[in-house]
């Protein structure tokens, strides 16, 4: 298996700083290989008698150079390598938030949010641990391996007594074979474990609210503790594999070793080698030692990251549902009228159409009422038209062109889209109503808060429109909250604004407020008010009625009520709970 295009990009466009950062560790490891024939060297003329005060000072010298020259060089590498690899997980964190922002919501619907932390998070954390650690130990290893097998087949050792000693590493591809598979396997496990307990966390800190109005702390602590044991038990079964495998490496290095010191003293007092000889090759020998132990860490880390690769590399081939069209094109700016003609659509995955030959027309500048029972089709209609969802080809048409024929940026510019549960931001109020662009002045957010009814509210607060909001919104109440991201909508001016059910949280007196500022501030635009309550919705020049997917009465409020229909039902029946509502009052 071929590493991923992910990891081949960035290792190719960075190929002369791993180049430079490889030059300086192998320079550091053959200057360190020199050091046991140096000690080697001292220990025969020491041997010998011969030692002067003149040898031990060239001898100290030619160590400290070694050890000066094998720090500052390594050093060198290891900083640019780690460097490199922050980089990469910098760089990677960026192109998967880009990726995340193109796919479409099918996507999000099958995914939670700690899942796609965990791909953020884990995965990528993975990654860049085995390129730094990965490039530095393998580099340190391999050269160092082959120097101190250069240095011992330039020396005056035995080629048979070198050849005895190395016969114990050639276990080791059979072992790296032998581990590598399941290594990887569990290494997989690991990850989605992670991910699934990351995405519990998440969903218990969003609901913990919920969760202490219940009383159910046991139920959820018992549920979270699933996913930690689950991850516990891979974990374990991950190291137990990965320590025999580190394990069995530096093993078979000490059995080189402890030939070593058998045959070779065996030779040593046979007088066929040297003691100094016999001191370089264990120091040879001991050497190797380390580097093994570094290819067993560099191999158990680079299974583990493939695993996290494979994963990364799955979620950035995913394609969004949603796709611009080669020949699309930006709608005209200030298009407001649109035209649905034969539109039909089911979810996938489902045998019951969602909408069934919705006809409509909506003329610049009018506005259009949508009532119907919960799953008659409205909100569909409505991710329809901002292509959250694929629509039929020529169903849908602003301004005369095709919306599936348009860029989505000038589709979704042009429509300002307020929903029921209009997600808030931790950050301030004002940031939170220009959120359609930040950099616009202070006046605009005030008056879009006032349309909405909610600038006395934020004047209340200390702060203001500086207030900072907790998670979600959380410092305000639901019709606060429902009132800012209203604001939102109205800030951002578009041609065309649909209100899905956007006034439901607040009361009737501040409901016919915001009905009457929408009025008179977008006379000239198109506005489109999907509502259950009949009241947010009876000034609309024309209303329609959904019902199983498909337009069962359709013209103005005294009109469907002349027709004794469902929106005439509804009517009457919401108009008794408000008199109800009245009387108790």
């Amino acid at each position: 298996m071929q590493p991923p295009r992910l990891l081949l990009g960035y290792l190719r466009s960075n190929w002369y700083k791993y180049a430079a950062a490889i030059l300086a560790i192998t320079v550091a490891n053959v200057v360190q290989s020199i050091y046991p024939r140096v000690l080697g060297d001292f220990t025969d003329t020491l041997h010998a008698g011969g030692i002067t005060r003149e040898a031990i000072v060239d001898s100290s010298l030619k160590l400290l150079a070694i050890g000066l020259t094998f720090g500052l060089l390594t050093a060198v590498g290891q900083f640019v390598i780690m460097k490199l690899g922050r980089r990469f997980e910098f760089v990677t964190r960026q192109k998967l938030f880009v990726h995340f922002t193109r796919l479409s919501e099918t996507y999000y619907s099958k995914h939670g949010v700690g899942q796609l932390l965990s791909y953020v998070m884990n995965d990528v954390t993975s990654v860049r641990e085995s390129i730094s650690m990965g490039i530095n130990q393998t580099t340190n290893a391999v050269i160092l391996i082959l120097s101190v097998m250069f240095m011992m087949s330039i020396s005056s050792i035995p080629l048979y007594l070198i050849v005895t000693c190395m016969v114990p590493l050639l276990a080791i591809p059979f072992v790296v074979v032998l581990f590598g598979r399941p290594i990887r396997q569990r290494s997989l496990k690991v990850q989605e474990s992670l991910a699934k307990m990351t995405e519990t966390a998440e969903e218990q800190f969003g609901g913990i609210r919920v969760t202490k109005k219940f009383a159910v702390e046991p139920v959820m602590r018992e549920r979270f503790g699933r996913t930690v044991d689950r991850v516990a038990d891979n974990q374990l079964r991950l190291v137990r594999m990965s320590s025999l495998f580190q394990a069995l490496l530096p093993f078979l290095g000490g059995l080189s070793l402890i030939v070593a010191i058998a045959f070779g003293g065996f030779l040593t007092i046979q007088g066929s080698i040297t003691i100094g000889h016999f001191v370089s090759l264990t120091l040879y020998l001991r050497m190797i030692v380390n580097p093994l132990q570094q290819i067993g860490n560099v191999i158990n880390t680079m299974q583990r990251s493939r695993a996290s690769l494979t994963r990364l590399s799955d979620l950035l081939a995913v394609q969004p549902d949603i796709r611009e069209s080669e020949r699309a094109a930006p709608l005209k700016r200030g298009a407001s009228d649109i035209r649905i003609s034969g539109l039909s659509f089911t979810y996938p995955g489902s045998a019951q159409k969602a909408l069934d030959n919705i006809e409509l027309t909506v003329p610049a500048g009018r506005t259009l009422g949508i009532i119907g029972k919960t799953g008659s089709g409205k909100t569909t209609l409505v991710k329809l038209l901002l292509r959250v969802y694929e629509p039929p080809e020529g169903t849908i048409r602003i301004g005369g062109q095709d919306i599936r024929h348009a860029t989505l940026e000038s589709l979704r510019t042009q429509i300002g889209y307020v929903p029921q549960d209009g997600f808030l931001f931790s950050t301030t109020i004002r940031d939170n109503i220009a959120f359609s662009n930040r950099s616009s002045a202070a006046e605009p957010a005030y008056k879009a808060a006032k349309q909405a009814q909610i600038y006395d509210n934020i004047m209340q607060f200390p702060e203001q429109f500086e207030t900072k909001l907790g998670e979600r919104g959380i410092t305000l109440s639901g019709g606060q909250r429902q009132r800012t991201s209203l604001a939102r909508g109205f800030l951002k001016e578009a041609p065309i604004l649909v209100l899905d059910d956007s006034v439901s949280a607040v009361d009737a007196v501040t409901e016919t407020d915001i009905i009457d500022s929408l009025r008179a501030e977008r006379s000239d635009k198109t506005t489109i008010i999907i509502a259950h309550r009949i009241s947010a919705i009876k000034h609309a020049d024309e209303i329609v009625v959904l019902d199983k997917g498909a337009v069962v009465q359709r013209g103005t409020h005294e009109q469907l009520i002349a027709q004794q229909g469902i929106y005439a039902s509804l009517y009457a029946i919401q108009e008794e709970g408000t008199r109800h509502a009245a009387g108790e009052a």
